[in-house]
């Protein structure tokens, strides 16, 4: 034989010892380690209740409680990647029992491999617990190893899983266990007695509820039977009343604070949705009025067109803010609490947490409807840069809410689904927390842009001076359109000034035409404020100062998109070169914008703690919400002063 016959005979003899490539590998199929059966016990054998619209994210929450599971047995997040084809077939089997149509991973847009992937590379219990600090996993197993069947332990368990959130920053696509889902999936696995198969946690941590359809028709005996007993019960005690009322001559006592009625979930007021997918907190009214001691002036913090904002204590301890509106109707209801639990499902560490929510009627204050946040014991950036209380900050706080701002844009603009547009991005409308972490708030005006459209054509609202020319002009409304408010809130803080200022001639002169004008003549770092403590590097102050020019450009695709800006201030990726600005357009920028808004009937001053519309024809959010258009969103968070 030839020598070449022997050296290919020894190449099929190596080959046939060495380990076969991970895509072969991946492909030795072995059971799943994932215990589906942890549905069934959860739903007593009950259908969950979903719909076309919300069934992938349904899915997602079993699956996530399906992990909780597993890593309470095995201390691991998720199953290995040869185990990935057999965890999909058995989940599919159990969905196509009460959907027989769905094809989980096509219709959901699911990869096979993606439930074999985790976040940051954290695969075991171990490793999730040394990402964060020790006081906040000892907080949340303190708080989350218990029933969560109950409003204040849940609420109690999410607020102290939300503070995981900013230790965890990977990627929010691309698997089944994005970096968000993991902390719930950790608090959901450390209690035996009340783990991943008890219903509680399920519902506060996964949002996952379930209806039994065979007891459908019992409960409609029982409710019929009740309602003909209670109506009986009314005439007589109406009866009774009206007795007293006219030989006594007695006034109705209702002065005591309790609610005439109260909307509840299930009672066809537009609320019965609410919980099912979020781990929201519907309040009463009393336990508002106890929390803000009856809303004494003491506990005020602000107060502006829509209403007042009171600070309070929540049971389990927790500082929070309670924003009232004024002037709301019960038909306003519906929209409220839709948009009210979008948002709520958007969670970020630089988004202002909704805690939850009051819908009420009561006989002295009439329909009440009342937010819940988070406090923010810094105020807000326009308090620390324009307010009586005005401070000094140092260069990195200022790169620290920078970053943090265009952070939680970014998530807003492609983290949720459908993505979220702002609309009223501004300095009032960044809060700050205990260590100065930026959080967006106030999503009154948000809308929610459906998948694939280039932009919405919508009537403006804003804020003078933060309102891209592209929507004031035309109503075109883009992602890029917060892109050009946050450009000029990033001059707000670089420079001390504000987006709107008077010349000596006492005409308007707008910030980003002051920036503008320097940089062209090549005097960027004389848009930064002077005497910044601790001031950075030249070369990264001129950094800022470009991308905030960039952003705030009037023509709309010169103009970076979050995503990028982020990625710009993260690393030393460089600006990009700015395109000439369009002189006659600029000429009449002011008065365009100032005109469109005017027209728009929403025109708000540039401190933002006051909103005004055109021949005083004043309006609260709460009134706002009723006429606006479909797609606008009432779910205002809050700023203290």
């Amino acid at each position: 034989m030839s020598l070449p016959f022997y050296f290919s005979l020894c190449f099929v003899f190596t080959l046939s010892f060495l380990p076969p490539p991970p895509s072969l590998a991946a492909n030795d199929t072995v059971p799943c380690p994932l215990n589906i059966t942890v549905l069934r016990v959860v739903g007593g054998g009950a259908r969950p209740s979903f719909d076309s619209g919300t069934r992938c994210h349904y899915i997602l929450q079993a699956l996530h409680l399906l992990q909780a599971d597993y890593l309470r047995r095995s201390n691991l997040f998720v199953p290995p990647l040869n185990a990935s084809e057999s965890c999909w077939t058995s989940f599919q089997s159990f969905i196509n029992e009460f959907d027989p149509n769905i094809d989980i991973r096509s219709s959901c847009g699911l990869k096979t491999e993606w439930i074999s992937q985790g976040c940051m590379n954290i695969t075991t219990k171990q490793q999730f617990e040394d990402t964060a600090p020790t006081a906040a996993i000892q907080a949340v197993q303190g708080d989350c190893n218990q029933s969560l069947d109950n409003n204040a332990p849940c609420a109690l368990c999410t607020t102290k899983i939300s503070s995981l959130l900013s230790y965890f920053t990977g990627p929010t696509v691309g698997n089944v266990s994005d970096c968000r889902a993991y902390t719930s999936i950790y608090a959901a696995s450390l209690s035996d007695q009340y783990g991943a198969t008890d219903p509680g946690t399920a519902k506060c941590l996964f949002g996952l509820d379930f209806s039994s359809p065979g007891s459908s028709g019992k409960r409609r005996t029982i409710i019929i039977a009740v309602s003909v007993f209670c109506f009986v019960a009314l005439l007589v005690l109406a009866g009774v009343w009206t007795y007293t009322r006219f030989n006594k001559r007695k006034e109705f006592a209702g002065g005591k604070g309790v609610g005439k009625s109260e909307l509840g979930l299930g009672l066809g007021s537009g609320l019965d949705s609410m919980n099912q997918s979020t781990t929201l907190i519907r309040f009463t009214f009393d336990e508002i009025k106890k929390a803000t001691r009856n809303f004494s002036r003491d506990n005020m913090i602000g107060s502006g067109g829509y209403g007042n904002v009171y600070k309070g204590m929540l049971l389990d301890g927790s500082p929070v803010a309670f924003k009232r509106f004024k002037n709301c109707s019960v038909a306003g209801d519906a929209g409220f609490t839709h948009e009210v639990e979008v948002i709520a499902s958007v969670r970020h560490v630089n988004l202002v947490t909704l805690r939850g929510y009051c819908t009420a009627t009561t006989n002295l204050e009439g329909h009440q409807r009342i937010i819940v946040t988070d406090l923010m014991e810094n105020g807000s950036l326009y308090d620390h840069l324009f307010g009586s209380s005005k401070k000094n900050l140092s260069w990195p706080i200022r790169q620290k809410i920078a970053l943090g701002t265009a952070r939680g844009l970014a998530y807003l603009h492609y983290g949720a689904q459908p993505s979220i547009i702002h609309r009223d991005i501004k300095a009032s409308n960044i809060l700050l927390d205990h260590k100065f972490e930026a959080k967006v708030a106030d999503f009154g005006l948000a809308k929610f842009n459906p998948e694939g459209m280039t932009h919405m054509s919508t009537r403006v609202a804003g804020t003078m001076g933060y309102v891209a020319p592209e929507y004031a002009l035309y109503g075109q409304l883009t992602e890029r359109s917060d892109v050009f408010s946050y450009g000029v809130v990033l001059l707000e803080l670089l420079s001390g000034k504000k987006a709107l200022q008077t010349n000596d001639d006492g005409q308007p002169s707008a910030l980003t035409d002051f920036a503008w004008s320097l940089v062209r003549n090549g005097s960027a770092l004389d848009v930064v404020e002077d005497g910044i403590p601790e001031p950075g590097l030249p070369e990264v102050l001129e950094k800022y100062v470009l991308i905030a020019v960039l952003c705030s450009h009037p023509q709309l695709y010169a103009r970076p998109t979050m995503d990028q800006v982020v990625k710009m201030l993260e690393t030393d990726e460089s600006v990009p070169s700015l395109m000439d600005r369009p002189i006659p357009f600029i000429a009449g920028r002011i008065d365009i914008e100032k005109s469109a808004l005017s027209n728009s009937g929403q025109l708000c001053s540039p401190t933002g703690y006051q909103a005004y519309t055109l021949q005083n024809q004043r309006k609260s959010i709460c009134k706002e919400d009723e006429e606006e258009e479909e797609g606008s969103s009432v779910a205002d968070t809050v700023t203290t002063e």
